[in-house]
């Protein structure tokens, strides 16, 4: 009972502009969850090459790690709701581009353009939580938050395979896929509405002045953090980047499974993955910031192995549940830690580097994920790149420990002081 209204207290104490926020990217990761489960198949059914569907991925990662450190300082420049509006209309408009055109290089261009449109929304909604959010709050926030979007991209998940399976009774192949992700466009171009109410008052703060030698000094240790999270993000994103964009390949290469089973399968991954997150301010209370993430993220690795060798579609699909919730569930730990370590002018900047790196860690490795594939097949291609996904985990987590240990503080004490101070 306690837990349920620690929970409860939390979110009526959010204001309306964190409220619209959640809800314009519940839109938007609806729309998201139905393109990405989607979107590879479509590839498929045109009749391209496999290596297409790595150029896609890492055309759109690739702008994004472009695009991101620009967005960022337009984001602490002009605002958040001018950014996130732009983002959200016209990553809408090109979704449903994406589902009309056949040629190969329109679907690369345009996979490239969504890279760029989609950073402006993904670099503004975490500085926007923080700036609009009390410190004690942040923990809480970032964990219902990314619960949400998860739930969100559940919702989208299923919808995604559901659909085509639908309208495949009434259309072909390629129209139902094709109707589908104009439907996911439509659901990302509607997030715009809520972010029109956004209520965003720019207050220039008057900074003291400080000696030269001392803001020097001041910038060189925000930087210096800004940089070692971006380290750990990188190692990560590398492994992330050979597994998590083709999971609904591999369930359809390797089980052969249909697209309502797999859009059920990853739509449970992030359900378990909601779950998780909500469980994770738990842990920080117990153990800290930086030994609850390095405790979730190891915890994944032996189920992420399970999926890598099972040939039983059942453990395969739990291994990948387990491994999707554990491991993603100290993303939004990991958010707040760097959100009260950097000034709240470089916020945007922050997070824009942070998943900057993680990008770029995608566009690397994409081709790399589908030439292993199609040259060791659908048991060992997998397995391999599996297998050197969990390696560079268990590195990220070690290095993640390493550096950061010193500040790893237990939450409940800095929760209670900050809701105090605040």
């Amino acid at each position: 009972m306690p837990f349920f209204q620690e929970w409860s207290s939390q979110i009526k104490s959010y204001n309306q502009n964190i409220k619209l926020s959640i809800l314009a990217n519940v839109f938007a990761q609806i729309g998201f969850g139905i393109f990405m489960v989607i979107y590879n198949f479509y590839i498929r059914e045109l009749g391209y090459a496999e290596q297409v569907n790595g150029q896609v991925i890492s055309l759109t990662s690739l702008a994004t790690a472009l695009i991101l450190v620009p967005a960022g300082m337009i984001s602490d420049r002009f605002g958040r709701k001018k950014v996130m509006l732009m983002g959200s209309i016209l990553t809408g408009i090109v979704f449903v581009l994406r589902g009309v055109f056949e040629a190969q290089t329109l679907l690369l261009i345009l996979a490239f353009i969504t890279g760029l449109t989609m950073a402006f929304i993904q670099v503004s909604s975490i500085p926007w939580l923080a700036e609009n959010s009390k410190s004690f709050q942040r923990v809480h926030l970032f964990s219902i938050y990314s619960a949400v979007m998860t739930g969100a991209s559940v919702i989208g998940n299923l919808f995604g395979g559901i659909f085509t399976d639908v309208f495949s009774l009434f259309l072909s192949p390629l129209m139902s896929i094709r109707v589908t992700l104009i439907i996911a466009g439509l659901f990302y171009f509607s997030s715009f509405i809520p972010i029109l109410k956004f209520q965003e008052n720019r207050v220039v703060k008057k900074e003291k002045k400080l000696p030269l030698k001392e803001k020097i000094q001041q910038q060189r240790e925000g930087f210096k953090i800004i940089l070692l999270f971006a380290i750990a993000q990188l190692i990560i994103g590398i492994g992330a980047g050979l597994v998590i964009p083709y999971l609904n390949l591999y369930f359809a290469d390797r089980f052969m499974a249909s697209n309502s089973i797999i859009g059920i399968i990853i739509s449970l991954g992030q359900a378990a993955t909601a779950v998780a997150m909500i469980i994770g301010p738990m842990m920080v209370k117990k153990f800290g910031e930086v030994k609850a993430v390095v405790i979730l993220q190891l915890s994944s690795l032996p189920f992420l192995l399970l999926t890598a060798y099972t040939e039983n579609l059942t453990l395969a699909a739990i291994g990948f549940l387990f491994r999707q919730a554990l491991m993603n569930a100290g993303n939004p730990i990991q958010t707040s830690l760097m959100m009260s370590k950097v000034n709240d002018s470089v916020k945007g900047l922050a997070n824009s580097i942070n998943q900057m790196v993680f990008n770029l860690g995608w566009a690397v490795m994409g081709p790399v994920s589908t030439g292993i594939v199609i040259m060791y097949g659908a048991y060992w291609g997998y397995a391999i790149v599996f297998t050197i996904t969990a390696s560079l985990y268990l590195i990220g987590s070690i290095y993640f420990l390493t550096v950061f240990k010193s500040i790893n503080r237990p939450a409940g004490a800095s929760t209670a002081k900050s809701a105090q101070s605040q």
